[in-house]
């Protein structure tokens, strides 16, 4: 028996694989000279794109310096939930959030939009360039190229990003299709672009090590003995990169 929305994602992965190493690098390259600085990495996306922050955030195996920023208006728990649409499409909102950010220059924004039409991502985009913020953007660059900006400047999220990955799903984000039905169903943002967030961290962490670091940033699980302690340690070590409470 095989599974279309299992086909279908090990295809893109291949294709993202094969297509965007050349800007996985590059990003890699940014972690390693951001943390190496001790300078902070933030990460964003509103509704389902925050997804991808919530995977990068507090995570065994994960980097401790990521911050991660959360919007309250735009996340899932917010009721209505068309309210989240309401406020990504806000213009000003983004600024807002930017202003409450610690952004220092150095430092390295993480941002994923599928569409990367609404104001809210391409606002944090902007404003953290404005502070020589270096921009990482997750998008799908033929959706995003369909679309027209929601955002005054008219200009949609890769226009402001210093890298840009293409997660290479389908317009509109959902993969698969069932005989007599107009929408598509299984979206792939998520699981490709946690595919890609987590192959960064891991190759990032490899350079770090080469690179002669002996105790990089990264989360012991706290359901192991000895976990806890660690884990302070290294938030000793690393405090001045880290902006959420411990």
């Amino acid at each position: 028996m095989t599974f279309e929305y299992f086909d279908k994602i090990k295809e893109l992965l291949e294709v993202v694989e094969q297509e965007e190493s050349t800007a996985i690098q590059a990003t890699i390259d940014l972690m390693v000279e951001t943390i190496e600085r001790k300078n902070a990495i933030f990460a964003f996306g509103a509704s389902h794109a925050g997804i991808l922050t919530q995977e990068l955030y507090y995570r065994a195996g994960g980097l401790m310096t990521i911050n991660p920023i959360f919007g309250k208006e735009v996340l899932l728990d917010v009721e209505p939930v068309t309210h989240t649409s309401q406020m990504e499409r806000l213009v000003g909102y983004g600024t807002t959030l930017a202003n409450k950010t610690p952004f220092a220059e150095g430092d390295l924004l993480i941002l994923h939009s599928v569409s990367g039409r609404n104001p809210v991502t391409i606002e944090l985009a902007m404003e953290a360039q404005k502070k020589n913020v270096r921009t990482v953007g997750i998008t799908n660059l033929t959706y995003s190229k369909e679309v027209s900006s929601r955002h005054p400047s008219g200009k949609n999220l890769y226009a402001y990003c210093d890298v840009v990955i293409d997660n290479h799903g389908d317009i509109g984000d959902a993969v698969c299709s069932i005989e007599g039905l107009e929408q598509k169903v299984g979206p792939s943002s998520t699981v490709v672009g946690a595919t890609v967030l987590n192959t960064i961290v891991v190759e990032t962490v490899k350079k770090l090590v080469e690179n002669g670091m002996e105790k990089p940033p990264i989360f012991y699980s706290a359901n192991l003995d000895g976990g806890d302690e660690l884990n302070r340690a290294l938030y000793e070590r690393y405090q001045d990169s880290i902006h959420y409470r411990y």
